[in-house]
């Protein structure tokens, strides 16, 4: 390949340009194909639990944090949702083209650099959890879980929280031998971050080490920015949630990149 090739080092800083479109393009127009069985696909399974677990074990409970435990679920469901949509465009669809269908290998030949087939494939990872996330935000309008305006503020959280989870993704399809390993990363990472990051259940139920862990977990970071939006507040510290996703988005696909680079010059 040559513009892994040419690269003068693993650790050069990577040069970003407006060239990532034509890639992110190209998957769009992949997926516009099978659009619609693939927005049905990701709404299942949010709308299991949402549903399921909402409206069924939420009338065995009291109010959860202040609100009915179906609109405490139906926060962290939109994050969860848009974690898993983020994550599987990063490991299942982008390893496949990058080493069974080799379609990396033919967008590197044409004047792109890794950097833009990467940043392209992380914006488009972030696109498809945006639109599994704007999904389950109109059922939850359409069941009246939430009225404020300010839950129009979730849109650039559910984007954030993709960015996140796509960069973090691509660290693991550089790492992947097969796609095997993936489910690793699911049992290890991914299941345990939704357990843990308040989508089921307030945080402060955890033990006190536990919570201080979570801290780390971009998950956790995006429910408590959602999760007082859809309710009419504004979120505390919100600042510092939002800082916290960028820096996570930012070292993870530097991390993502190097290791990449490493790969292809195998």
């Amino acid at each position: 390949m040559n513009a892994a090739t040419s690269s003068p080092s693993l650790y050069a800083p990577p040069r970003l340009s407006a060239r990532w479109f034509p890639v992110w393009q190209r998957n769009f127009l992949v997926w516009r194909k099978l659009a619609l069985p693939s927005i049905l696909g990701n709404l299942a399974d949010p709308l299991i639990y949402m549903l399921g677990l909402g409206y069924g074990l939420g009338s065995m409970l009291p109010e959860v944090a202040g609100t009915s435990y179906v609109a405490f679920l139906a926060a962290g469901t939109v994050c969860a949702s848009t974690m898993n949509a983020a994550t599987f465009e990063a490991l299942y669809s982008a390893f496949s083209r990058m080493h069974v269908q080799k379609t990396w290998e033919a967008m590197l030949n044409a004047p792109l650099e890794l950097e833009d087939v990467m940043l392209g494939e992380l914006i488009w990872a972030a696109t498809k959890s945006l639109l599994s996330g704007c999904a389950i935000l109109t059922v939850i309008f359409v069941l009246g879980l939430s009225h404020s305006p300010l839950a129009l503020g979730v849109l650039p959280v559910i984007l954030l929280t993709g960015l996140a989870f796509a960069a973090l993704g691509l660290i693991v399809n550089a790492l992947a031998p097969s796609y095997d390993f993936f489910m690793y990363y699911f049992t290890l990472f991914i299941t345990p971050t939704m357990l843990l990051s308040g989508v089921f259940f307030p945080r402060e139920q955890l033990p006190a080490l536990v919570q201080g862990l979570t801290e780390v977990l971009p998950l956790t970071h995006a429910v408590q920015l959602v999760r007082p939006l859809l309710q009419g507040q504004v979120p505390a510290n919100a600042l510092l949630h939002v800082a916290v996703l960028l820096a996570i988005t930012a070292v993870a696909f530097l991390v993502a990149l190097v290791l990449t680079r490493r790969r292809l010059l195998r």
